[in-house]
């Protein structure tokens, strides 16, 4: 597999015209782009490094929101439907 790296900076229109200059080794025909947002470091330093997804922890939320008392009760709003 042959990769090729080009660092660019999305202006705040969000359209990007790419011109880029393949090297003469890269195969002619259809391939396939990926864009990797960089990650920038503690020293402000950017990066292509893959951000990795976390996986959120079964109860990580807990204590942070609560149900009213009457929450099953019925609304007045609605009461011409019931």
């Amino acid at each position: 597999m042959i990769t090729l790296q080009q660092t660019v900076d999305i202006p705040t229109s969000r359209r990007l015209d790419l011109h880029l200059d393949i090297p003469p080794g890269f195969p002619v025909g259809r391939t396939i782009l990926t864009f990797t947002p960089a990650q920038t470091d503690t020293a402000g330093d950017t990066s292509t490094a893959l951000i990795r997804n976390k996986t959120p922890v079964f109860g990580c939320a807990r204590g942070q929101f609560q149900m009213a008392d009457d929450f099953d009760a019925p609304l007045e709003d609605f009461r011409e439907y019931m």
